[in-house]
C-alpha cells in the first residue's frame, strides 16, 4: 500500500520523471537513501510502470490523428486475441482499449496528413481479423494528454 510519502514522489515524478533522486528527496522530504529505497520499491511493485520521453507527435511530422471506434463481427476468444495483437502490433496505434458494450474497440491513431491515415485504414485497419465496422473520428485539438492517474 502507498503512503503520502509515495504519492508525493509521484507526483513529481509525473511532472519530471528524470529528476535525480537527491532533488526527489529534496522535494518530498527525505534524505537520499530512503526515498531512492521508496522509489526502487514504486518500481519493482509495479506501481511504476517505466519511464519514457513524451514525444509530441506533430514536432515528428504525425500531426493527423484520429479516434477509431471498432464493432467486431465476432467476439470469440482466438479472434479478439487475433486482433488484439495484430493491433498491439502496429505502431501508428498509439493506444487501444477494449470497451464493454457497442463498439468493442477504441483505437487513437496517428499519421503524417490525411492521405497516410486513408492508406493506413484501408491497408491495415480493414484488414484485422473479425471486424464488422469501422468508424473514424477526426481529432480537432488535443486538450489534454495522458496526463496518468491522479495521485
Amino acid at each position: 500500500m502507498i503512503d503520502g510519502i509515495d504519492r508525493t514522489i509521484l507526483r513529481h515524478l509525473k511532472e519530471d520523471g528524470r529528476m535525480t533522486a537527491t532533488a526527489l528527496a529534496a522535494k518530498v522530504g527525505l534524505t537520499v537513501a530512503p526515498c531512492h529505497r521508496r522509489l526502487r520499491d514504486l518500481e519493482s511493485s509495479g506501481v511504476i510502470r517505466g519511464y519514457r520521453a513524451d514525444i509530441d507527435p506533430a514536432a515528428i511530422g504525425l500531426g493527423f490523428e484520429a479516434i477509431v471506434f471498432v464493432t467486431m463481427a465476432k467476439v470469440e476468444r482466438t479472434t479478439v486475441a487475433d486482433f488484439e495483437e495484430r493491433v498491439a502490433a502496429l505502431p501508428n496505434i498509439i493506444e487501444a482499449q477494449r470497451l464493454f458494450g457497442s463498439p468493442d474497440y477504441m483505437l487513437r491513431v496517428i499519421a503524417v496528413d490525411l492521405p497516410a491515415y486513408q492508406r493506413f485504414y484501408d491497408e491495415q485497419l480493414s484488414s484485422l481479423p473479425a471486424v464488422e465496422r469501422l468508424t473514424s473520428t477526426l481529432v480537432m485539438k488535443n486538450l489534454k494528454g495522458n496526463a496518468g492517474p491522479p495521485v
